[in-house]
């Protein structure tokens, strides 16, 4: 039996497990089983490798994308660079660790894109919010790291520092917190939402619920909106092929 699986907590949000199920059936690996591994603690992690020896792959997931780090034997040259993990394979009695969120977010957000998105508002600062800074770094727009207390991160702001110039000169504003997200669909970022317009793009890398309140305090303002689904897909078959690599 080749093992797969999801570390984070918690796991109720996750769509990982019936994805990967249903991709096993439709090509027919019957000896692939995909499990969730609630893991409150990082500091379990060595036990559960011990105890789960058929293991093959994992993916990694809020609070533990860049706490992971230590407990692997090597890391590829992105996620070394970024300093976030959301990816791990089991190669050769090592374990190395990837970052995916890059592939995905870049493929969702760049169709997206329109010339006045020059700079952003990149809402948290844990491993998703490094893996959107390293993209959009990428991409030559400058971005602004927001949180509720000023970071040692460049051009790190907090979220007493939004005001509407602010909005003005960032028109893209993506939540890289967990914030809205189910069972916690009425909580949102603390940002002044009046100053979002037509020209403004609001990307959430939450996915359940689909539209959250980020996302409706945006559109109400005629912002446009995504959540992060596609990016999840694209992340999960870029997931796929490491693990098969």
């Amino acid at each position: 039996m080749k093992q797969f699986g999801l570390i984070g907590y918690p796991l109720s949000h996750s769509f990982s497990k019936k994805y990967f199920t249903e991709k096993f059936d439709k090509l027919g690996l019957t000896d692939h089983q995909y499990e969730l591994f609630p893991l409150e603690n990082i500091d379990n992690f060595p036990k559960l490798i011990e105890d789960n020896p058929n293991l093959v792959g994992l993916n990694v997931t809020i609070p533990h994308k860049q706490s992971i780090i230590p407990f692997l034997d090597e890391l590829d040259e992105t996620a070394k660079a970024i300093g976030a993990v959301n990816t791990i394979v089991v190669r050769e009695g090592k374990l190395i660790g990837y970052n995916t969120d890059v592939t995905g977010f870049s493929q969702s957000l760049k169709p997206l894109l329109h010339p006045h998105h020059e700079r952003a508002l990149i809402l948290g600062t844990g491993g998703a919010a490094k893996a959107v800074a390293y993209v959009l770094k990428g991409l030559g727009i400058q971005y602004y790291f927001v949180s509720r207390e000023r970071k040692d991160l460049p051009n790190s702001l907090t979220y007493d520092d939004l005001n509407e110039a602010v909005f003005n000169a960032c028109k893209l504003v993506i939540n890289t917190t967990p914030l809205g997200m189910y069972p916690n669909i009425d909580d949102a970022p603390n940002i002044p939402y009046e100053y979002f317009t037509t020209q403004h793009l609001a990307y959430d890398l939450v996915y359940n619920p689909t539209e959250t309140t980020f996302m409706k305090r945006a559109a109400a303002q005629d912002a446009h909106t995504v959540n992060g689904l596609n990016m999840l897909y694209s992340q999960a078959e870029a997931a796929w092929k490491i693990w098969n690599g």
